[in-house]
């Protein structure tokens, strides 16, 4: 049987394109293995499939500011590479696909090292450091944006897309209505910080809740953590720290979006078709990767853009309403869009490089 190592996490972003692709491997014969953190947010996610042996290795975030943790998480790593290359001699697998985030590093060096073909997808226009190390022990280079593939060296990076998990597709809007107990029908809103939550973002929308109920039903992934008690019950708001197998139905009930600007997620909500106003992370809680993917988008007309340095009560919900009134011109503009799901591509890529071809 063909064999496939999956690696990715730290984030839900790293995770969510292997979860898109796990049913169609299944489905083509490969005996499938995960290797990610013991405590990460892959772990969890990845759980929910039978079918997939899961592994755990150590590792440390790789960070370009100054951490006391830069001290000791160096030595993570270098034991984490001990141990994947100890463990995917064990395994033999055909061939290796990494997601990104920093629990990928010491995987794709342990798959090199045992001489097993590895292919990194990079969902940002410009590549992380944890892939920007990955993608030097990688045979193949998958992007999501066309922009990304100059900058890797010629013919070794190819745009495919983003594999897209097909349940997506599949909500159900009075499921999503019964889940988050709405009665009143409003349009809906759905208010995304990402996997870890977006504390700007959390507080500047619930100051104006109060004004968004009276027009929209919204619904809040806020974050692990970040549930606040005082907003538990208020009619036409649901809050959520985190939301996995009722998302579909949610999305299917969804009429905007407001999010950060993860790579993934922009994706999806391309894919649905769905208007909205991206708050990429700031420069100075990031290396700008979600500036540069809104900027893209905005571009494109697929989405509306708020600066977070230019986030108030006010242009917060200025914008929200904005976006509300002219969707169909950003679902018009999405209708256009030839950026597809990037699942067949990436599963040819994949058989055209494991050592079983």
């Amino acid at each position: 049987m063909k064999r496939i190592v999956l690696t990715g996490g730290g984030t839900a972003g790293h995770v969510t394109a292997n979860m898109a692709l796990i049913p169609r491997l299944r489905e083509q014969g490969w005996e499938i293995h995960y290797i990610g953190t013991k405590d990460g947010i892959e772990h969890k996610l990845i759980s929910r499939f039978s079918y997939v042996t899961y592994h755990s290795v150590q590792s440390g975030k790789l960070r370009r500011y100054f951490d006391v943790k830069n001290f000791t998480d160096p030595f993570r790593v270098i034991a984490g590479v001990g141990q994947s290359v100890n463990l995917i001699r064990r395994l033999k697998p055909d061939i290796i696909f990494s997601k990104g985030g920093f629990v990928s590093v010491p995987v794709v060096m342990g798959g090199w090292l045992n001489r097993i073909p590895v292919i990194v997808h990079e969902s940002d226009i410009t590549p992380g450091l944890a892939n920007k190390i990955a993608t030097r022990f990688a045979k193949t280079v998958c992007t999501t944006f066309p922009e990304t593939v100059k900058h890797f060296p010629e013919g070794k990076a190819v745009h495919t897309g983003t594999p897209i998990r097909c349940e997506l597709f599949q909500g159900n809007k009075e499921r999503g209505k019964n889940f988050c107990g709405f009665t009143e029908d409003k349009p809906v809103i759905l208010i995304m910080g990402g996997s870890l939550g977006a504390v700007a973002v959390n507080e500047a929308v619930r100051k104006i809740y109060n004004k968004l109920v009276r027009r929209f039903n919204v619904v809040h992934i806020c974050g692990k953590g970040n549930i606040d008690p005082a907003f538990e019950g208020v009619p036409g708001y649901k809050q959520f720290e985190y939301v996995s197998d009722e998302l579909p139905d949610i999305l299917a009930m969804t009429d905007l979006v407001v999010s950060r600007a993860g790579a993934n997620s922009i994706y999806e909500f391309l894919a649905l078709k769905l208007p909205t106003l991206l708050i990429p992370l700031p420069l100075s809680a990031s290396r700008g990767d979600e500036i540069l993917n809104a900027r893209s988008f905005e571009k494109q007309g697929f989405s509306k853009v708020l600066e977070q340095e230019n986030m108030t009560e006010s242009t917060l919900y200025d914008n929200i309403i904005d976006l509300y009134y002219n969707k169909d011109r950003y679902i018009n503009a999405m209708k256009k869009s030839q950026s597809g799901n990037g699942i067949d591509m990436v599963l040819e890529l994949i058989e055209r490089n494991s050592k079983r071809k």
